[in-house]
């Protein structure tokens, strides 16, 4: 080991004893230089907190001379927040704290997490569009990004001109924008507006239009933010199916989702985030396991808290067996019901409003939905307490997890409340039944009880 005050003058593969290390690789394992290499990656958010408003007349004279001093003292602390300890001030909030990793060439990195976990803070860093507190974030290529609705567009500029704004910025040619400029307008649907400033616009036109910039243009590297939901779904394959071109042709692809289906078919590695901090990087499959176990529900039953705000407000929920039994357990055929318990503020009146329990399984993929479809109606004079129970007659679910997002919308308007992961629940095998004549060990989804027929072979239904 070389002594310390001579290290730097040796070959630069040496490692002082001090120097932090290198962060680890989680997908790529090759030894080439990292296309994008994150290093103890902080980004702290200034809170704006409530004053309390002196009562008397000497707190108010008091607070107009010290206001100068705690002006002062705010402008200074923008510019030295303490990264050492990132939960020391109450205004302060950390979006991303202490995130370390490598991405080589080639790469299609899935992000995960739930909302605020700091996903999106990241990609702005990436992009360039925010400077971190603290560490930073080598880049070595060209980028091209879509975060949300409207990014890198002038809302007073048409359509054309806001693709050759966005080709230029990348760094190409004119006559390399000419050459995509056919596929871009193809792909994006928009030719008729094409010429038309783009603030007139819907959202969907915006995201057809910008993936199309984004993914035509030739980036080193592709970063995608959940916008794409804003997308019909014939859209939305389309872009699922450009982003795995741009993967296959040996570009870098990042990917922030909640449509975990999409992470897990794109994707090669995969990262999740949790409260700004990186919980585990590695194989998709792996981490979207981890994402779905770390997932908490509240077991069969639900119990809301009385003093909750909301005009909307659930006070409970829970899976039961026909004799009312709160339970977290049925077997395959088995009837069961979902009750519900709701407050409604005083002051709300919904008309034609109805109550969904969205099933999922333990990854977030979408299995089926009861929806009351009954169009109830809520007036001022009537009780602000409902129940509302969904009878299951018959229980075609597979054996497996699932968990139950509560909603309540209207027609038209979609959702007005929703409490994801609200509850949980398991179906078990049940022994075998001749009446069904069908076989319910194999993992699908959804069991269909049948019958079946040959009168060749003599079998009747």
């Amino acid at each position: 080991m070389l002594p310390q005050q001579r290290e730097n003058i040796r070959r630069r593969r040496l490692i002082s004893p001090n120097s932090p290390l290198p962060p680890p690789v989680f997908c790529n394992k090759s030894m080439s230089r990292p296309i994008i290499s994150v290093e103890n990656l902080s980004k702290a958010y200034r809170l704006g907190l409530k004053e309390e408003v002196p009562d008397t007349m000497a707190g108010a004279l008091k607070g107009v001379l010290r206001s100068p001093l705690k002006n002062l003292q705010r402008l200074r602390r923008l510019s030295t927040t303490n990264v050492e300890h990132h939960d020391d001030q109450e205004d302060t909030l950390w979006a991303l704290k202490d995130v370390s990793f490598d991405i080589h060439q080639g790469d299609v990195v899935g992000i995960i997490g739930r909302n605020g976990a700091g996903k999106s803070t990241l990609l702005k860093i990436l992009s360039r569009i925010t400077e971190p507190t603290s560490g930073r974030a080598v880049i070595r290529g060209r980028v091209s990004s879509l975060l949300e609705v409207g990014t890198g567009f002038h809302p007073e500029l048409s359509g054309r001109d806001n693709i050759y704004m966005n080709g230029t910025i990348l760094g190409m040619t004119k006559r390399e924008i000419d050459r995509k400029f056919d596929e871009i307008v193809d792909f994006s649907g928009v030719e008729k507006f094409l010429d038309t400033p783009t603030k007139r616009y819907s959202s969907g036109m915006q995201v057809r239009l910008a993936f199309a910039v984004a993914a035509h243009l030739e980036p080193e590297i592709l970063i995608i933010d959940e916008v794409l939901a804003v997308g019909d779904a014939e859209f939305q394959t389309k872009c699922m199916g450009k982003m795995k071109d741009v993967a296959e042709s040996g570009r870098t692809v990042i990917f922030v989702s909640h449509q975990i289906d999409s992470i897990a078919s794109l994707t090669n590695c995969c990262v999740l985030m949790q409260d700004g901090t990186l919980q585990a990087k590695g194989e998709t499959s792996r981490i979207i396991d981890l994402y779905a176990a770390n997932q908490k529900a509240n077991g069969p039953a639900f119990n809301g808290s009385p003093d909750s705000e909301g005009e909307i407000r659930l006070l409970k929920c829970s899976m039961r067996d026909l004799s009312d039994n709160v339970t977290g357990t049925f077997r395959f055929g088995a009837p069961f019901k979902i009750y519900s318990s709701w407050s409604f503020a005083a002051a709300s009146s919904l008309e034609a409003f109805d109550i969904a329990f969205r099933v999922t399984d333990r990854r977030s993929r979408p299995i089926t939905a009861f929806n009351s479809r009954q169009n109830l109606t809520l007036r001022e004079d009537e009780t602000r307490e409902l129940t509302i129970v969904c009878h299951v007659e018959q229980n075609s679910l597979a054996p497996q997890d699932y968990v139950v997002e509560v909603a309540v919308y209207r027609k038209g308007e979609g959702d007005v409340f929703v409490h994801p992961g609200c509850i949980e629940f398991r179906v078990v095998e049940a022994p075998w039944d001749e009446r069904f004549q069908f076989n319910i060990s194999r993992k699908f989804p959804v069991a269909i009880p049948a019958r079946w027929s040959s009168p060749s072979c003599g079998v009747s239904p």
